[in-house]
């Protein structure tokens, strides 16, 4: 177990309800409470190749409103999170192909290299590093009530991964990598002392994994990780265009469920145009329960140029439909496609130049680089303080504390 039991008891008293996480915030190390350490914000994606719309108003926006309003003593890192993309079996030509399309993507949206610090995972070996010494404390019991492995698997949210019978389908597909995914998460965001990480409401259990993983650490090596505090992103759930009820994702096998940030007008316009409505006859109307085909068309529209909406003096999707409310349905989509296509458009733009600009001097190469080697620089002497800590130092007496 990672946690002696009376400071499991400790933690277990001061944990806080998911819903006052954004508010929960714990001292950096050797810092004093009352001190305002500078902000260090970690947060990373999968390589799935070009976002969709979900990717991009779910996450990649706020990553760029956090990158843009930071102030200058905040250290932003965003890492494709490649080695995550391995806990299922992948073809070595297409990751490679995808990893190099998100980080373009990562780019086009509006990140910075200037600014903030682009990097793909599996080029800082000290991930890996940490992530074993994390598992070596981290207890198998809490890792089997975490709700990933189970949601990958489609079990019930109660299985745990040894009352399967052994000729059972889901215990032979449940890998080591997928079961620990946990901890090489929480590694990446404690090998960077990350004080925030922007997350969703779904993602929260997995920073109070965190959380709990660094307090234990800290109280049997002393203060070396910083327990995070979240920042809660605004709930936006893009949902599929083909199935309204489930989110837009790239494991859908039909295409036409999704919006990539690289969709042209005309693409854009045909997937929306045979996009899952409803049959119901008279007005347009945002009623999300009963009519969640229309509403999810609405709300992309609306948040896809919510700046727009702010200057027309629409404050929600519910005002927006309300303009929209006469119109037929065959002129209906065509202007909500008019929407979404001209706001995909500088992105489309910015990612297809860049596309360009790679192939003709390998610019992405370089951006992984130097984000790698700034990342790096943070890391090396955040990993070795804690392997001497642990009585793995170095026997030429570097402890890290430089």
């Amino acid at each position: 177990m990672f946690l002696q039991r009376q400071a499991l008891r400790r933690v277990a008293a001061s944990r806080p309800c998911a819903n006052c996480l954004r508010f929960y915030s714990s001292p950096t190390p050797n810092e004093d409470a009352t001190t305002n350490p500078p902000k260090r914000i970690f947060s990373g994606i999968q390589p799935t190749g070009i976002p969709h719309l979900g990717n991009y108003l779910g996450a990649l926006r706020q990553w760029v409103k956090l990158q843009n309003e930071a102030k200058a003593s905040t250290t932003l890192l965003f890492s494709i999170v490649d080695l995550h993309a391995i806990t299922v079996r992948q073809d070595a030509s297409t990751l490679f192909q995808m990893r190099k399309q998100m980080l373009a993507s990562l780019l086009a949206v509006g990140l910075d290299p200037s600014k903030s610090i682009l990097f793909c995972q599996s080029a800082v070996l000290q991930h890996a590093e940490l992530m074993w010494m994390l598992s070596c404390n981290a207890s198998v019991g809490y890792l089997s009530r975490m709700t990933q492995w189970k949601s990958k698997l489609n079990l019930r949210p109660n299985a745990s991964p040894f009352d399967a019978p052994p000729s059972s389908n889901s215990r032979e597909a449940l890998k080591l990598g997928l079961f620990s995914y946990p901890v090489l998460q929480a590694a990446d965001i404690l090998l960077y002392n990350t004080t925030h990480v922007p997350v969703g409401e779904d993602q929260s259990q997995h920073v109070e994994f965190t959380r709990e993983l660094a307090t234990g650490f800290n109280h049997a090596f002393g203060d070396l990780l910083v327990p995070p505090q979240t920042i809660l992103s605004p709930a936006k759930r893009v949902m599929s265009l083909k199935q309204p009820h489930k989110k837009m994702s790239k494991s859908a096998v039909n295409e036409g469920s999704r919006i990539l940030i690289s969709d042209t007008q005309e693409v854009v316009e045909e997937k929306i145009k045979v996009a899952v409505t409803d049959s119901v006859q008279g007005d347009i109307t945002y009623e999300p329960k009963m009519r969640p085909g229309v509403a999810n068309l609405i709300n992309i529209a609306f948040y896809m140029d919510e700046s727009g909406m702010q200057q027309r003096g629409l404050a929600s999707p519910e005002q927006l439909a309300q303009t929209m409310q006469h119109l037929a349905f065959q002129d209906w989509k065509p202007a909500i496609a008019d929407i979404i296509g001209k706001s995909l458009a500088p992105i489309r733009e910015r990612y297809m130049d860049i596309m360009e600009r790679d192939r003709q001097e390998q610019y992405l190469g370089k951006v992984q680089k130097d984000g790698a080697s700034r990342a790096k620089a943070i890391a090396e002497p955040n990993l070795r303080r804690i392997k001497n800590a642990m009585g793995m130092g170095s026997f030429d007496g570097d402890t890290g504390k430089k």
